[in-house]
């Protein structure tokens, strides 16, 4: 099973990926004002949330990572080692979520950030990009410790090279669209069908206005969207 959510505020996408078996589910990029919906539909459909997994250190929005650990305490919150935020797992390239019979892969995807995973579930065919790849489009790079050479790297090397059929699952969009695939990017992506050379250019000239909530967003972010988390998780 997997459900696809929006933040409207920020346009952040959560998934919610359960096996249908053993009801076990992780619940991706979570957004602390839509924590109540989330941990409802868990209750609701049953499900037992035992991952809540960041694909980076976001800059639009507070995770909802903590807050649900706190309404369900027996779900980890996983970011990347490389990050240096607080979690219950820190995970690395090739490591593996497991939740019943199925497992997200870790691919390190930098460039967005130096933070920044992508998963993918192979037995599926999905991909779930975070901020480096969007529908289109990519994640910005000047701020944090964005650099458009990794970025366009990271995205030919690890996304971009899985079997054109695989679905893409951003963690955002700002025009409505929920999902691109593989194969679709590799032909119509505007920045990442250009030489990296160009790429670079492009990314180094967008002229992108501040994060609206990044002030707020990048430390909360860093110890799993609370500031009273425990030196542990």
């Amino acid at each position: 099973m997997e459900l696809r959510l929006l933040e409207y505020k920020s346009y952040t996408y959560t998934y919610l990926l359960a096996d249908a078996d053993t009801n076990e589910a992780v619940i991706i990029d979570p957004v602390i004002e839509t924590v109540d919906r989330d941990v409802k539909l868990v209750h609701d459909l049953g499900l037992k949330l035992i991952y809540a997994a960041n694909t980076h250190v976001h800059a639009d929005h507070v995770t909802g990572s903590g807050s649900i650990k706190k309404l369900i305490p027996t779900c980890k919150s996983v970011i990347a080692e490389v990050s240096k935020a607080k979690a219950d797992v820190k995970v690395n390239e090739g490591d593996l979520i497991k939740f019943g019979k199925f497992k997200l892969e870790v691919r390190s995807t930098p460039g967005h950030t130096d933070g920044c995973i992508t998963f993918v579930l192979h037995e599926k065919g999905l991909v779930f990009t975070g901020d480096a790849l969007l529908i289109r489009g990519c994640g910005r790079t000047d701020f944090q410790q964005g650099n458009p050479g990794s970025l366009y790297d990271s995205i030919h090397k690890k996304i971009l090279s899985l079997p054109q059929s695989f679905y893409v699952f951003p963690a955002h969009d700002y025009t409505g669209q929920t999902m691109s695939t593989v194969g679709e990017e590799l032909r119509y992506n505007p920045r990442l069908t250009k030489p990296k050379n160009e790429f670079v250019e492009i990314m180094k000239n967008l002229n992108l206005p501040y994060p609206k909530q990044i002030d707020k967003a990048l430390p909360a972010n860093m110890v799993c969207g609370v500031f009273d988390v425990p030196e542990s998780s």
